[in-house]
């Protein structure tokens, strides 16, 4: 069965809608719960939602705004549910937002960045180019500045060290693109490294972000 993908409002979320994408949380490290869904919903603008039919497959809170004029997708929260078509919701999942950004900033370049616990978050970042934190890559002054950005725009600045992109938590499972790659034997040891300071369920987390070329930008209209 096809994938289908939607983006609306998150005030237009119904109680059967936050419940399915609970239910897919419950399924990961994450376990967001109901409660916390419903508050996140209420700080983010849009929702996107991938499903199989009547099952949902993936979903992400984000927001496409400027952080001192340069366009942006936030991406507050995201889930990608752990079976065989994972890849494909996923690419799904970030193509629809990247889709919404060509509507918002045409012939721009856009600023990606979101939190994760584990080097399969950058799988999401497959289109992108100039990603921070990367291996063999010293971030320049700008670079730090801009995981500093995320991270207050997070709501994480006070234990955010821009060196290491990690910012540490306040006990509560941190809000991530939860993914869990299909091949966890491709994932690059190098990049696993920038985890490795991190405890999750002490609410550590890393910030990354990269840059969507409006020229590869355009690709995803319609």
């Amino acid at each position: 069965m096809p994938l289908e993908v939607s983006t609306k409002d998150c005030a237009q979320l119904s109680e059967a809608e936050l419940a399915d994408i609970a239910t897919l949380c419950s399924e990961s490290p994450s376990s967001y719960a109901l409660e916390r869904l419903t508050e996140e919903a209420t700080k983010w603008v849009l929702v996107t939602q991938v499903h199989e039919g009547a099952l949902l497959r993936a979903y992400s809170f984000a927001t496409l705004e400027r952080i001192g004029g340069t366009p942006a997708v936030i991406l507050g929260v995201a889930g990608v549910k752990r079976n065989a078509k994972r890849d494909l919701s996923l690419r799904t999942l970030m193509a629809d937002n990247y889709r919404r950004a060509l509507m918002a900033f045409p012939d721009e370049d856009v600023l990606v960045g979101t939190r994760m616990v584990g080097a399969d978050g950058f799988e999401a970042f497959k289109a992108l180019v100039d990603i921070n934190p990367r291996p063999n890559h010293k971030s320049s002054g700008e670079e730090r500045a801009w995981g500093r950005r995320l991270a207050k725009r997070f709501g994480m600045d006070t234990g955010y060290d821009d060196r290491s992109f990690v910012a540490r938590g306040n006990g509560e499972y941190p809000l991530v693109m939860d993914h869990e790659s299909a091949k966890p034997d491709k994932i690059d040891p190098e990049v696993a490294a920038f985890f490795k300071p991190l405890k999750p369920k002490g609410g550590d987390c890393l910030v990354g972000f990269g840059w969507m070329m409006a020229e590869e930008l355009l690709k995803y209209n319609g």
